[in-house]
């Protein structure tokens, strides 16, 4: 992204190596099965639609992907999995379910790889237009027999109303699926993806997302850029839609909206319960930056995906597919350089004052650092060989921030403070 560094936490110091990823896709496939809005059997047939997305798959390599406008019809459902997924003896991808309760004629769905997810729960959040499915997985489910337990994931994917006469639609779809989960008591390690129709950070809908009351239920943006995305050539590196300039079943335009999103939970930026969002990994496949209201195959030439990925993106979907990597617990290695053996407390949620407790047998001199969602300090750092210090939070904003203690030898300890 462009000139974007995004500075991470993780509880402990890690070694990362790319096969420790697992990797997530989120696709609107553009009326696959349905003939509607100028989509036919013969220019969005789903045969070459399936051979179109072999060739995308077989190039990203995820391990689970989310779509949108998918056909209501399971069998449209089966049909990918089996002529896309399973194909060549393999047996291991699954699909979740279909509810449907707003009896829509496209639904959400997911396919996963089941040697390393098992779906373990699946709600569906009605609202007016679509539903909003939540997948809760358990990764690695071999790891059931563990003291600890299997990691748990959870995905909402929506498809939120088309249009610029509908923010309002839009903001009422967020704020089903946040209230869904403020009054089950759902928080911890959460992605948010889909087609959101957004056109800027400023709608309702989006902020809703940022700024929900409840801040364990909230989501961020994991690149961090908010802002408005329609028809702004500073944001060409991350519209996402549309593929084409013109086309009866393609919307047009070319490359000049930022419709498709991951938003993950602050547990999965920061890495404090067992999963951890990979840096510099959020993507959209086939963007290069340089086809604002352009079409991705025009000029110049698109050389950020090989040939045949490039037509196969182009003759897909009006959409390109967003992809981020993520890394899990199991898969993290401790720096032996950097072994914790000291702890601290603080009261949460805090408002004018911060008291820290630290607890130390070697009477060491520590590092107090509080830090936004993103890493960046909002206070200078505070240095102590005490074992209670306070800190003055009068000039912070209300929301979610970090407190990271940490020591000379580079051990440190990441908690989320909530101030109100």
């Amino acid at each position: 992204m462009r000139g974007f560094i995004l500075t991470m936490l993780l509880l402990l110091s890690v070694a990362i190596s790319a096969q420790d990823t697992i990797r997530l896709m989120q696709y609107n496939l553009l009326m696959y099965g349905n003939n509607f809005g100028g989509c036919t059997s013969g220019n969005n047939n789903v045969a070459n639609k399936n051979e179109y997305l072999k060739t995308i798959v077989n190039y990203v390599q995820p391990d689970v992907v989310f779509v949108n406008e998918l056909y209501e019809e399971e069998s449209y459902h089966d049909l990918i999995l089996n002529n896309v997924f399973n194909i060549n003896g393999a047996t291991n991808w699954k699909r979740g379910n279909v509810s449907n309760l707003a009896n829509s004629y496209i639904v959400n769905q997911t396919f996963y790889n089941s040697n390393i997810f098992e779906l373990a729960n699946y709600v569906a959040v009605q609202t007016n237009v679509r539903d909003i499915d939540i997948f809760r997985f358990l990764v690695n489910p071999s790891q059931k027999s563990n003291a600890d337990g299997p990691i748990e994931l959870n995905c909402a994917v929506a498809h939120l109303k088309a249009g610029t006469d509908y923010e309002e639609e839009r903001g009422f779809e967020t704020n089903k699926l946040l209230n869904y989960m403020h009054n089950s008591g759902l928080d911890g390690n959460f992605t948010f993806s889909g087609d959101f129709n957004l056109y800027s950070a400023s709608e309702q809908a989006f902020q809703n997302l940022l700024n929900y009351a409840n801040p364990n239920v909230r989501f961020y943006d994991p690149i961090n850029q908010i802002g408005n995305w329609n028809n702004n050539s500073f944001y060409a590196d991350i519209h996402t839609q549309s593929t084409h300039e013109s086309g009866d079943c393609f919307s047009g335009g070319g490359m000049d909206d930022r419709f498709d999103f991951f938003m993950l939970s602050d547990e999965i930026i920061n890495g404090t319960q067992k999963i951890k969002f990979l840096e510099s990994s959020y993507h959209a496949v086939g963007q290069d930056g340089e086809h604002f209201n352009n079409s991705i195959n025009g000029s110049p030439t698109n050389s950020s995906v090989p040939a045949d990925v490039l037509n196969a993106l182009y003759a897909m979907s009006d959409h390109l597919p967003v992809v981020i990597d993520i890394v899990v617990d199991a898969n993290l290695k401790v720096n032996e350089n950097s072994i914790v053996d000291f702890n601290f407390t603080f009261n949460n949620p805090a408002s004018d004052k911060l008291t820290i407790h630290i607890s130390d047998n070697q009477h060491s001199s520590f590092n107090i650092d509080l830090q936004s969602i993103y890493g960046q300090n909002m206070l200078p750092t505070f240095h102590t060989h005490s074992s209670m210090i306070d800190i003055d939070l009068s000039g912070l904003p209300k929301g979610i921030y970090i407190v990271k203690l940490s020591k000379d030898t580079g051990a440190f300890i990441s908690r989320k403070l909530i101030v109100q």
